[in-house]
C-alpha cells in the first residue's frame, strides 16, 4: 500500500511540478526535468533524512526517479496539449498531495515517532517537494500563499496519525486521511479559500 501510494504521488506531483516551470521559465528539457523531479521526489527526501532512514526511499528503489522521469518527461513533450487539461491536472494534484500526505504519514509511524512528529512529516512530504521547487525558480512557494496547500496535508496526516493512535490503523485509515485531504484541497481551490493572514495592507490573497 505504502509503495503504491507513494508512486502514484510521485507522478501526479512530477507532472505539475514539470508544468509548472514550463509555464513560469523558460527551461530546456533538462531544467524541466529537474524541478519536475525536484517537486515529486523532494518532500520523501526530507522525510527520509529527518527519520533518519537513510538511503532515501528514492534512491534504495529505481521505481521512483523512473515514475518521476517519465511524469516530467510527459509533460515536457506535451506541455502545450495539457494546459487545456488545467482542470484535471490541478485534481492530479491534489490526488498527488493527498496521497503523500498519508504515505508520509504512514512511513513516520511505522519508524516509531510520536501523533505530532508524524502529521508534521506527513505534510513535509506533501509539501516539501514543491516549497524547493519554488524558491529554486525565485517565486514564494505556493504553501505559504495559495488555496488552502499545508492544511488539507495536515488535516490528512492528521487522520492517519489518530487511526493509528486508536490502533484502527490500517487501509480504511488510509483512505479516509487521503479523501479528507483532497476535499479540502479542492474546497480550497474551487471558492479560492485561504488559511487566515493578517489584516490590512499586504495581507496576502485575502
Amino acid at each position: 500500500m505504502f509503495l503504491t501510494l507513494d508512486l502514484a504521488g510521485t507522478f501526479a506531483f512530477a507532472l505539475n511540478g514539470a508544468l509548472t516551470a514550463l509555464r513560469l521559465t523558460r527551461l530546456d528539457v533538462v531544467g524541466v526535468v529537474t524541478l519536475g523531479m525536484i517537486t515529486a521526489l523532494g518532500g520523501g527526501i526530507i522525510r527520509d533524512i529527518l527519520l533518519g532512514s537513510l538511503p532515501p526511499a528514492t534512491f534504495g528503489d529505481w521505481r521512483y526517479l523512473a515514475v518521476a522521469a517519465i511524469g516530467s518527461l510527459v509533460a515536457f513533450g506535451f506541455g502545450r496539449r495539457l494546459d487545456r487539461l488545467a482542470g484535471p491536472i490541478l485534481v492530479m494534484d491534489a490526488a498527488g498531495l493527498s496521497l503523500f500526505a498519508v504515505s508520509g504519514a504512514i512511513k513516520a509511524l511505522d519508524v516509531g515517532v510520536g501523533l505530532g512528529q508524524a502529521v508534521i512529516l506527513g505534510a513535509i512530504t506533501g509539501v516539501g517537494g514543491g516549497t524547493v521547487r519554488d524558491v529554486m525558480i525565485r517565486r514564494i512557494p505556493v504553501v505559504l500563499r495559495s488555496e488552502l496547500y499545508a492544511v488539507p496535508a495536515l488535516a490528512g496526516a492528521l487522520v492517519v496519525a489518530i487511526a493509528h493512535r486508536l490502533d484502527a490503523y490500517g487501509v480504511t485509515a488510509a483512505v479516509s486521511g487521503a479523501v479528507l485531504c483532497f476535499a479540502i484541497r479542492m474546497v480550497g481551490v474551487r471558492f479560492r479559500l485561504n488559511a487566515p493572514s493578517p489584516p490590512g495592507p499586504g495581507s496576502g490573497d485575502g
